[in-house]
């Protein structure tokens, strides 16, 4: 590709590729974007395979709400686990003082 040796610029801002697109250009498998870019000393349009700012947030905000649910899902795991302690400690005690 010419942008790998040449300076070029941006004709086209990263976009979601079309299903047209997905089934013929090539650098729309990596990410599901591209870019229509122009380099500069060949003056040829190519096709460049992009990231979008608006799906890595998508992305980041559900990681974050998914590891928020486990965190909530451990932590009331962790508060049963230890009322249940508490509960056998005590039943412990109770017992221990009954014996004498």
């Amino acid at each position: 590709p010419c942008w790998r040796v040449e300076d070029f610029v941006v004709a086209q801002e990263c976009t979601r590729c079309s299903s047209f697109q997905a089934k013929t250009v090539t650098e729309c498998s990596r990410t599901g974007f591209i870019e229509k870019i122009t380099c500069a000393t060949s003056n040829r349009d190519e096709y460049k395979s992009c990231r979008s700012a608006v799906m890595e947030a998508h992305v980041f905000w559900r990681f974050v709400g998914t590891m928020m649910c486990v965190a909530a899902v451990f932590a009331v795991l962790v508060v049963c686990r230890q009322r249940v302690l508490d509960r056998k400690a005590l039943e412990k005690v109770r017992k221990q003082i009954e014996s004498i």
